[in-house]
């Protein structure tokens, strides 16, 4: 159980996590944030009631009032958190399995970046507390209208128009998650004949795994062959991203939608910012626009921060992500946002069918390798192999954010989760072979260190 990780994920996330912790997570944070009111919302994992009421509980002994969300998309409760001006605490595990949760703080309508997670660190491990007195305990008030609010902003930031006028069939694929509260409303809203599967708000996420990849989208492949759809668009369990299949009914990369997206929004002179596992694909869209691409570590607090650090620098940078269906618009907000991203997409559906859309990006593979531990040890010895097996290569690495390993024709990357016990290995090749064949080299060293042992 980590209070932050590499990946970026603000807050605690585990399958460990105790109603206990979770209300010093939000006496600290309530202590930190010296503020009257913060917002609670959370997805639909069956934990997340449990949860809410502990953080309620910790923020009430501060002081703090609580303006309840109930089950609302990430985006959603960023976007109540930046208009009220209020701090925000999120529970969820975003695209881990049903029997994780995990907590996001929300400040400055951004969720909080390493250094502010480091100070509400501080307090919890100090037990440094504002507790209080009886008659100064915060309440809670039930917030109704977050979700329809936010559904009111998306259909006033997009272009509702020419997503109407292409009379788009859309199969959708929520996953059980919160983004079945309001993206199968939206799609309607504009003008889209929609389909749904997987689209009953349910915690269990008994359709599918919440992680919107390619082996976990059978059911909407289906779909979208059987129902004659334009495009199939899929979320994680806080709705935070978005994944697309074609209107054949092939799933496509998010590495090759992040490139059509960042190719439709790009200008010369603009910035891109991305993560150190980045496809070719996006290096060679940003060499095309003349634009900059900045790479940080994985994950989305790293983005953000680099994002803000060029805005300080007065760079335009209208697009960012990483290619697992988290994609940036910053300059409608700073929060990945998967309801946004998928209208974002058919907008340029509008014009051509999907496939096409992204054929321009279809030229590497992607393989990814997740080796799972249990204990310190095993990570400890796996990361040393992992080292080892960099010195011994012959590219050069890049140490950025675990070990990226360059060869010209492909490329591979070792690093661990910042959310799960795993440490993921990725590939990308010019061919599905090579790929494959970097991925399982690179595994296999980890696994000879487990068998070490």
């Amino acid at each position: 159980m980590k209070l932050f990780g590499s990946s970026g994920t603000r807050g605690v996330v585990g399958e460990s996590l105790t109603p206990e912790f979770v209300l010093r997570v939000a006496k600290a944070a309530g202590t930190v944030w010296n503020t009257d009111r913060v917002a609670i919302a959370r997805d639909t994992r069956t934990t997340g009631e449990m949860f809410v009421n502990a953080a309620s509980a910790g923020l009430a002994s501060v002081g703090v009032d609580i303006c309840d969300l109930g089950v609302t998309p990430t985006p959603a409760a960023v976007r109540y958190c930046e208009v009220e001006d209020v701090p925000g605490v999120i529970i969820t595990a975003s695209h881990n399995p049903p029997e994780f949760n995990g907590v996001k703080l929300v400040d400055d309508g951004v969720e909080l970046s390493v250094e502010q997670l480091e100070l509400v660190e501080d307090h919890i491990l100090a037990e440094d507390f504002d507790v209080a007195a009886w008659d100064e305990v915060g309440s809670v008030r039930t917030v109704e209208t977050a979700n329809q609010d936010y559904l009111d902003e998306l259909l006033a930031s997009v272009d509702r128009q020419k997503i109407a006028d292409a009379n788009l069939t859309v199969a959708l694929d929520p996953g059980h998650g919160a983004g079945s509260l309001v993206t199968p409303n939206f799609l309607r809203e504009l003008g889209c004949e929609v389909r749904t599967v997987n689209a009953q708000p349910d915690g269990h996420f008994p359709g599918r795994e919440s992680e919107p990849i390619p082996e976990n989208l059978t059911d909407l492949e289906r779909l979208v062959r059987a129902s004659d759809a334009d495009i199939g668009i899929a979320h994680d369990g806080d709705a935070d991203r978005a994944v697309f299949v074609d209107e054949n009914g092939e799933a496509i990369s998010g590495e090759s939608s992040l490139a059509a997206l960042v190719a439709a929004n790009l200008e010369p002179g603009d910035a891109t910012v991305s993560a150190v596992n980045v496809s070719q694909r996006l290096v060679d869209v940003c060499e095309e626009a003349d634009a900059d691409l900045e790479l940080t570590p994985i994950g989305s607090t790293n983005l953000i921060t680099r994002i803000r650090q060029l805005w300080t620098e007065g760079v335009n940078v209208p697009v960012a992500g990483e290619g697992n269906g988290g994609v940036f618009f910053p300059n409608y907000r700073l929060v990945r946002d998967g309801a946004y991203i998928a209208a974002k997409f058919l907008e340029l559906v509008a014009e051509q069918p999907a496939s096409e859309v992204v054929a321009p990006y279809q030229d590497y593979y992607n393989v990814r390798i997740n080796v799972e531990y249990s204990r310190d040890e095993e990570l400890d010895a796996m990361l040393s192999a992992a080292a080892a097996y960099a010195e011994a290569s012959d590219a050069t690495p890049n140490t950025t954010d675990g070990y990226r390993l360059d060869y010209g024709d492909a490329w591979v990357l070792v690093r661990p989760s910042g959310t799960e016990p795993k440490v993921r290995v990725y590939a990308e090749g010019r061919s599905e072979a090579r790929a494959q064949e970097l991925a399982e080299d690179a595994a296999d060293a980890l696994y000879a260190a487990l068998d070490e042992l």
